[in-house]
């Protein structure tokens, strides 16, 4: 397997973090200025995402240790669990930014609509450049899905800034400040959850998505000459990309035992997407019988 999506991914971490963590000081200061809950909230978020991008760029920096003694599959799963965490601050964000804003509602307080306007634009547009950045290795990755979540989050909340220092100007309504605040923060609740049940899936071991072992079972016996059956199979996912697998192979013809594990191997690889497998060769009943 390539190091090389690991090492760029581990590029668009840094390179979000950087922009995150300098702006962040900008927004804090452009809300305590400006007396927006709304900016304030979304300083919250930047301030939670420059500490879910660290974790998530020291994730990176960790899983690159070889593996040892302790830990023979080495330190990648560190990923998973950096992710694990970020879904949950995501939740704990959400749960602040409601009690701010429920205390906003119950006593409006001045906001200055156009210094707010100029920061929230300005936050929009370092957030759309880290989202921009790290998109391309979210797919597969989950610690760059959840560090993308973070970002998309400070998207929505500099939207709503945006909505809000507009309507502030125009109207003189303060209570749209912490309304679309609890409102956007509320959008990326769904994505949260997703990325905290998928890491949960991946810490307990649990099998690749739309993987069907029964079909895997039939397909291999059906393509590989001389493999009778396949039983005891398991299938987990040591981080999102990597897929292992063990299991127990019956053969016909125990001379030709070497042939039908390189052509299970091949199979693996080739149609299955499963680099690294454990096989165990019978020729009659189960040994773990």
């Amino acid at each position: 397997m390539t190091h090389h999506p690991h090492h760029a991914n581990e590029k668009r971490i840094l390179k979000a973090l950087l922009l995150t963590g300098i702006f962040m000081l900008v927004e804090v200061a452009g809300g305590l200025y400006a007396g927006s809950l709304a900016l304030l909230a979304d300083a919250g978020h930047m301030l939670t995402d420059t500490a879910a991008l660290a974790l998530a760029y020291g994730a990176f920096r960790l899983s690159r240790r070889p593996a040892d003694q302790m830990r023979t599959y080495g330190y990648d799963r560190f990923q998973v669990l950096a992710a694990f965490i970020n879904g949950l601050v995501l939740f704990g964000i959400f749960v602040w930014i409601v009690k701010e804003a429920i205390e906003r509602i119950m006593a409006p307080s001045d906001v200055l609509a156009i210094p707010m306007l100029v920061v929230a634009t300005a936050g929009l547009i370092i957030n759309l450049i880290s989202f921009k950045i790290l998109h391309p290795g979210s797919k597969d990755n989950l610690n760059i899905k959840g560090a993308l979540l973070h970002v998309a989050f400070d998207i929505l909340g500099s939207i709503g800034a945006i909505i809000a220092a507009v309507v502030i100007y125009f109207t003189g309504w303060m209570k749209i400040d912490p309304i679309l605040s609890i409102f956007l923060a509320a959008m990326i609740l769904p994505s949260a959850w997703n990325l905290v049940k998928k890491a949960t899936h991946i810490l307990m071991e649990g099998t690749p998505d739309s993987f069907n072992v029964e079909a895997l079972k039939k397909d291999l016996v059906s393509h590989v000459p001389g493999l009778k059956d396949i039983h005891h199979v398991h299938v987990w996912l040591l981080t999102a990309e990597r897929p292992l697998l063990s299991m127990h192979a019956t053969v016909g013809d125990i001379k030709k035992s070497e042939k039908i594990l390189l052509g299970i191997k091949k199979r693996l690889v080739d149609e299955h997407g499963i680099n690294h497998s454990t096989v165990q060769i019978e020729t009659e009943g189960c040994a773990d019988h």
